[in-house]
C-alpha cells in the first residue's frame, strides 16, 4: 500500500509535471546613469508570452516556469537587456540609456485598430517578418531597413497597444485618426494690483491631466498644450502638511520664495489640508458604479482595466455601505440593484459579466445613475456616482453645453460625481472635466492598474468623503508690497470677487485627508520687467492713485471659505502673509517640489510665461525636493521630465 502511494505522489513528475513548475524572480530595475527607478519597463520570460511591467517605483514580480532560465528588460529609450537568472530569485537590473534613443519611434494603435490584434508578447522579428507584421498591425507603415527590430506591446501596464520600432530605421507611416478632445486653455497673465486687487478662485482636487500626459510622454509623444493643466499636475503628488488643530475642517499654510524661472519674482505656495477620518469613522456609502460598456470601450485599456479598478474600490466597501452597477451603451440599464458593500462576491460577479457593444448613450446612463443614487439616498452619508468612461458620448445629449446642462440640474440632489477616464486615441477630456467641475465631483485619469490602487485605495478616503464643500480663496494684494501677480494655473476655477461671499455660487469641494496646493508668481514693488504692463492715462475722466493705507510688512492677506457638508452657509477664515520670502535653499522639500512640477508643466505648454524655465533646472529642483519618496512617484516624475527633455530635442532635430 505505501509503495502505491509513493507511486501515486511521484506519477506527476514521471510524466513531466516539474516543467510547469514556476519560480518567482523580483527585483527592482533602475536607470544606470542616475540610479533612479524606470517604471513601464518590460519584463519578459524570453521564448514565452510570459511578460509583466514594473510599478512605478521600478519594482517587479513575474512567475518563470522552469526550463526558462533568461529574463528580458526593454524599455523606450534604453538599451535591451537579457539577464542569465542562474540559481537567483532576486534580480536587480540597470538599464544603460541607448545612444539610438532619437531612432526609436512609438507606433500607437487607436480606436481604428482592435487592439486585441497587437496585445502579443514581446519579442524581435526578422526583417522578412516586419513589414508582414506591421502590415497588420499598424497598416501603412513599411520598413525601409536591413538593420530593424521591430517589439510588440512595449508600453506601460493598461497602456495601448505599441509596435516599436528601434534602429537605424527610417520609414513612412500613414497617420492614425485620433479624436481626442481638450478644452482650450488661455493661461492666466500677470495682473496689477493697482487695477486688480483681488484673486478669487475655487479650490480644485482633480489630478487627470499628470497621469494623461504621462501616458503621452511614455507613449513617445509630447502632450497638446491644452492637455496640461498645471494645477492638476502639482495637486497629483502628496505633501506634508499639518491637518487642522481646531474645530475646522481645514488647515491653511503659506510659503514664500523666489522664483526659480526668475529670481526677481516671488513664488508663493498656499497649501491646504483637510482633516482626516479613520476608515472606521467614515460615514456610509451609497454608490453607483456607472460603467461605459459601449463600442468606443471594447479596448484592452479599457473596460478590462475598469473591471479591474472597480473591483479593487469594491474591496474597500464595509457591511454599512451599498453600491448598484448602472452600464451604458446604446441605452442605459440597471445591472445589479442596490446591495451591501460586504456581498463582494455578488458585486464582483456583476462587474466581470460586463461586455462593450453598441453606440454611447452618456446622457441616459447619468439620468438612470442620479435616480438610482436619489432612490437609495443616506442621510448625512457619501451619495456618489462613480463614473467609468472614455468621455466618447454620442447618443443623446452629447454635446459640452447640453452635459453641463445636465449634471448642473441633478447636482441639487446633494449626489456628487466621481469621473475616472480610460482610455486614448477617441479620449474626451474636455466633457470628463466638465461633468467633474460642475458635478461637485473629482476627475482622475487612470492609464494603468498602479494609477487605479492610486485613486481608488490609497487616496480612497480624500476621493470619495468630502469634509469641506464649496472651498473658495479670495487674496487681497497689499500694493505698497506687490506690483503684479500671476496664479498658475486654475483657469477654468477663476471667479468673479463677488462670488467669494455668494454662498449660492459652487465650489471645489475636499475630501478626507486630502492636500491641496496653489501658486502665485508675485512681481514685488518696483520691479522693473515685461509683465507688470501700462496703459495710457483716460482722457475723460481722471485716474485714481492708489495709496496704500497698510505699510506694514503684510505682503497680502488670504481669506479662506468653506461650507460643512451638512450646511447650506459657509465659514471665514484667514491668513495674513508677511513679506519676509525664504532663501529657496532653505525652503521645504515640497515647496521645491511642486516649483519643479510647475516649472515642468510650463515647459510642456511652452508657456509665453515660462521665462527661464529649463528641463534641466526642473531635474535638479525635483531631486532636491525628492524627500523621502516611500511610494516612489516623485522618482516617476524625474524620469518623466528626462523623457520629455529627450523627446523635445528629438522633435528639434526632426525640424
Amino acid at each position: 500500500m505505501k509503495k502505491l502511494m509513493l507511486i501515486i505522489l511521484l506519477l506527476p513528475g514521471l510524466l513531466g509535471f516539474q516543467r510547469g513548475n514556476l519560480r518567482t524572480i523580483t527585483g527592482t530595475v533602475t536607470a544606470k546613469d542616475d540610479h533612479l527607478p524606470l517604471p513601464g519597463v518590460s519584463v519578459i520570460v524570453k521564448g514565452t508570452r510570459i511578460g509583466i511591467q514594473t510599478d512605478s517605483t521600478g519594482k517587479y514580480t513575474i512567475k518563470v516556469p522552469d526550463g526558462y532560465h533568461v529574463l528580458s528588460f526593454v524599455c523606450v529609450g534604453f538599451k535591451r537587456q537579457d539577464v542569465n537568472l542562474g540559481k537567483h530569485n532576486v534580480m536587480n537590473v540597470e538599464l544603460e540609456a541607448s545612444t539610438n534613443e532619437l531612432r526609436e519611434v512609438v507606433i500607437t494603435g487607436y480606436q481604428t485598430q482592435r487592439k486585441r490584434n497587437v496585445m502579443e508578447s514581446v519579442a524581435v522579428v526578422s526583417v522578412p517578418d516586419a513589414s508582414n507584421a506591421l502590415a497588420g498591425r499598424a497598416a501603412g507603415v513599411q520598413v525601409q531597413s536591413q538593420n530593424t527590430s521591430v517589439l510588440n506591446n512595449v508600453g506601460a501596464p493598461g497602456a495601448a497597444s505599441q509596435i516599436m520600432i528601434r534602429g537605424a530605421s527610417s520609414f513612412a507611416a500613414a497617420p492614425v485618426p485620433n479624436t481626442e478632445s481638450y478644452s482650450p486653455i488661455a493661461e492666466n497673465g500677470f495682473a496689477t494690483v493697482s487695477d486688480v486687487p483681488l484673486s478669487t478662485f475655487s479650490i480644485d482636487v482633480d489630478a487627470a491631466s499628470y497621469s494623461n500626459v504621462r501616458r503621452f510622454i511614455n507613449n513617445g509623444q509630447m502632450p497638446p498644450a491644452d492637455a496640461v493643466r498645471i494645477e492638476e499636475m502639482i495637486n497629483y503628488f502628496k505633501y506634508d502638511l499639518a491637518g487642522p488643530t481646531n474645530n475646522s475642517p481645514v488647515a491653511i499654510h503659506t510659503e514664500l520664495s523666489s522664483a526659480p524661472w526668475n529670481s526677481k519674482h516671488r513664488l508663493l505656495r498656499i497649501g491646504l489640508k483637510a482633516k482626516t477620518i479613520e476608515p472606521k469613522n467614515l460615514p456610509p456609502s451609497n454608490l453607483v458604479f456607472l460603467i461605459d460598456v459601449s463600442g468606443s470601450m471594447d479596448e484592452p485599456n479599457k473596460l478590462p482595466l475598469v473591471k479591474s479598478s472597480m473591483k479593487m474600490l469594491v474591496e474597500q466597501l464595509r457591511a454599512q455601505d451599498k453600491v448598484a452597477i448602472v452600464v451604458y451603451a446604446g441605452n442605459a440599464g440597471l445591472v445589479l440593484p442596490s446591495t451591501s458593500g460586504d456581498k463582494k462576491i455578488t458585486i464582483d460577479d456583476a462587474i466581470d459579466n460586463l461586455s462593450a457593444g453598441g453606440s454611447t448613450a452618456g446622457g441616459e446612463g447619468l439620468i438612470l445613475a442620479y435616480k438610482i443614487a436619489r432612490e437609495n439616498f443616506i442621510a448625512k452619508g457619501n451619495n456618489r456616482i462613480v463614473m467609468a468612461t472614455d468621455g466618447d458620448f454620442n447618443v443623446g445629449p452629447a454635446s459640452d453645453g447640453d452635459m453641463e446642462h445636465l449634471i448642473t440640474k441633478e447636482r441639487e440632489s446633494n449626489v456628487a460625481i466621481s469621473i475616472m477616464g480610460f482610455g486614448m486615441g477617441n479620449y474626451k477630456d474636455s466633457k470628463m472635466e466638465t461633468l467633474a467641475d460642475k458635478g461637485n465631483g473629482n476627475y482622475a485619469y487612470i492609464d494603468n492598474i498602479t494609477e487605479a490602487h492610486k485613486a481608488l485605495v490609497s487616496e480612497f478616503g480624500g476621493t470619495l468623503f468630502t469634509v469641506a464643500k464649496d472651498v473658495k480663496i479670495q487674496i487681497e494684494f497689499n500694493p505698497a508690497k506687490v506690483q503684479a501677480y500671476r496664479l498658475l494655473g486654475y483657469e477654468d476655477r477663476l471667479l468673479a470677487k463677488e462670488d467669494f461671499n455668494n454662498d449660492k455660487k459652487d465650489a471645489g469641494d475636499m475630501g478626507s485627508g486630502h492636500t491641496v496646493t496653489a501658486l502665485y508668481e508675485i512681481v514685488p514693488a518696483g520691479i522693473k520687467d515685461d509683465y507688470s504692463g501700462s496703459v495710457d492715462p483716460l482722457k475723460y475722466q481722471q485716474t485714481a492713485s492708489v495709496r496704500p493705507r497698510n505699510s506694514s510688512d503684510e505682503m497680502m492677506t488670504i481669506k479662506f471659505r468653506y461650507k460643512q457638508p451638512e450646511s447650506s452657509v459657509s465659514k471665514m477664515s484667514k491668513v495674513v502673509v508677511m513679506d519676509r520670502p525664504e532663501e529657496i535653499g532653505n525652503t521645504s522639500a515640497d515647496f521645491k517640489f511642486a516649483a519643479a512640477v510647475a516649472e515642468f508643466g510650463m515647459l510642456l505648454r511652452d508657456s509665453q510665461f515660462k521665462q527661464q524655465s529649463t528641463y534641466a533646472q526642473v531635474i535638479d529642483m525635483a531631486k532636491e525636493g525628492k524627500g523621502e519618496d516611500q511610494e516612489g512617484y516623485r522618482s516617476e516624475f524625474i524620469r518623466l521630465v528626462k523623457s520629455a527633455r529627450l523627446l523635445t530635442k528629438s522633435e528639434l532635430a526632426v525640424k
